[in-house]
């Protein structure tokens, strides 16, 4: 299967502008029912592509940003949808007060109404963002990682009141509003990208994390996390190592094939053993022969985790784009696993224990920090592309 792109929603987007341009010229009093009919069909369209495009990326790779792109804008283009067709509608009920300018006015709005509109989700997620801070810091100390969820809840409510206020309270000559209004409208695109990544971050830690592979692996890794000072496995290493084998013996039931366990974990300055080694002792605790089990000793992190779980693999002589593979982690870390995964090109896929909710918020944040912090380009690309659009729609709002 080939990689989804929607670069043709650009394509459709230059056609359907030129569409309504052609219209506005030829019928600037009386064609705005036929331009909100043109928009509707357009917001229709790219809202079906976006959703064809996400179903096929969770087909040919979950553990993909892109996931969370289609997922996020789609939602925001439905909000679009629906705000054009209510506009139609009263157009359609008094054509002489609704014309052109008010479509123009509803299409420069649309990014702080989805703002205003989605508010009750920023408070629930920001309200369940602090309370997980304050119970990550009750369980994990006061570190400034588990500081970050309250500064941003704080950061998300105060932006989100800005605009509100600023989008109501201007003044002074019209040069002086068209400048505010751009500003504004600069200001409410960030703030409407950020959501949208947010959200389709929610969607996609969601989806990755009640994913079920299928039975017919090789290999099982189990990423490690901290372990007692004692050289057992904390609840939340215990929870990923039960979950492994969990799924080993249902393969094995449902296949006669058993999987080998590669336990994946180093040894930090303040543990006794490694955690490689305190799995392996766990699995062997539990009747796991060690000629199933492999150790990879050497991780630091969850990227390691991937990069020395590969190079075991090709110790081993394995064929690695044949090996099939799953790896065992708490559900909120399965995307980004996932992730690391395919950058060394594994074919893996994830195994989801369950865990404390408090961990949940601040994983859906992480992967937008992940988001925002890698392919650059591309986003830098999609946002000056959507200010250009809210400012240019703004400008000509103001001229029109």
């Amino acid at each position: 299967m080939k990689k989804p792109k929607v670069w043709d929603i650009a394509v459709l987007t230059g056609i359907v502008l030129t569409i309504i341009m052609f219209v506005m010229a030829r019928n600037r009093d009386s064609g705005a029912r036929a331009v909100c009919i043109i928009l509707s069909a357009y917001f229709v369209c790219a809202f079906f592509m976006l959703i064809y495009a996400f179903a096929r990326q969770l087909r040919y790779n979950m553990y993909s940003y892109n996931t969370i792109y289609y997922m996020g804008f789609a939602l925001f283009v439905l909000f679009v949808l629906a705000s054009n067709i209510s506009l139609l509608s009263l157009i359609d009920k008094d054509p002489g007060t609704y014309g052109m300018l008010t479509i123009l006015y509803n299409l420069v709005g649309t990014s702080r109404a989805f703002i205003f509109a989605t508010f009750p989700f920023i408070l629930v997620f920001s309200a369940a963002l602090c309370a997980s801070n304050i119970s990550l810091i009750k369980h994990e100390g006061k570190r400034l990682v588990n500081l970050l969820g309250i500064i941003l809840s704080f950061l998300m409510i105060t932006g989100a009141l800005i605009i509100f206020f600023s989008s109501r309270y201007m003044s002074g000559s019209a040069a002086e509003v068209m400048r505010m209004e751009i500003a504004s409208q600069v200001f409410s695109t960030l703030y409407l990208y950020c959501e949208c990544m947010l959200i389709g971050a929610i969607v996609a830690n969601y989806i990755a994390a009640r994913h079920i592979p299928a039975y017919d692996k090789d290999y099982i890794v189990i990423l490690g996390c901290g372990i007692r000072d004692d050289g057992t496995p904390t609840p939340l290493l215990k929870g990923r190592i039960d979950k492994a084998v969990e799924f080993s013996r249902n393969q094995y039931a449902n296949t006669g094939h058993a999987p080998v366990f590669i336990t994946s974990g180093g040894q930090g300055p303040d543990e006794a053993i490694s955690e490689s080694e305190c799995m392996k002792r766990y699995l062997t605790g539990l009747g796991i022969p060690e000629s199933r089990i492999i150790k990879e000793d050497r991780s630091t992190d969850t990227f390691e985790n991937m990069k020395f779980t590969r190079e075991k693999l090709e110790e081993a002589g394995e064929s690695i784009p044949d090996t099939k593979i799953a790896f065992a982690t708490t559900k909120y870390h399965v995307f980004r696993s996932g992730l690391y995964a395919k950058r060394v090109k594994l074919q893996a896929e994830g195994i989801g224990s369950d865990t404390k909710w408090y961990f949940w918020p601040n994983a859906s944040v992480r992967e937008l920090v992940g988001l925002m912090t890698e392919h650059r380009g591309k986003q830098a690309l999609v946002l000056l592309g959507m200010i250009a659009v809210y400012v240019t729609l703004a400008v000509i709002s103001f001229k029109f």
